[in-house]
């Protein structure tokens, strides 16, 4: 006899053939949750390929916005006085804001390289245990 959805009534079984059915069901579990999985990251790298696509339409027009606050900053100040002297202003401006994120970027850089790398600590803690294991 089955059931509507094509399982068949396993209450008469005997429980060696019931055990005898544990491997197959587990190599079917463990081929579902597999392909459960590549889904999944077929999915989740299709949606954070297109949220990167999104990010890079976003950077695109941040990067053509720059100069025209620049243009507009400029405007601005040259109501006041010269063109040049606006221009100069701005441009100064811009120069000091860039060595300030350069020489920010560099000390964290520097930071980076002083710390322990992971690889670098599991070796010293390897070392030391072969140490202590040689001297007894």
């Amino acid at each position: 006899m089955s059931t509507p959805r094509g399982f068949r009534d396993r209450a008469d079984d005997s429980l060696f053939t019931l055990l005898g059915d544990v491997p197959e069901l587990v190599r079917n579990l463990v081929t579902a949750e597999i392909d459960s999985a590549k889904t999944w990251a077929k999915s989740a790298g299709k949606q954070a390929g297109m949220g990167g696509v999104w990010f890079l339409v976003a950077l695109f027009f941040l990067f053509w916005s720059v100069p025209v606050i620049g243009a507009f900053v400029i405007i601005g100040l040259a109501s006041w006085m010269p063109l040049w002297l606006s221009a100069l202003i701005v441009l100064v401006v811009m120069l000091v804001i860039t060595a300030i994120a350069a020489f920010l970027g560099l000390q964290r850089f520097k930071k980076l390289s002083k710390s322990q790398n992971p690889v670098q600590s599991i070796t010293v803690d390897a070392r030391l245990v072969k140490d202590v294991a040689d001297e007894y």
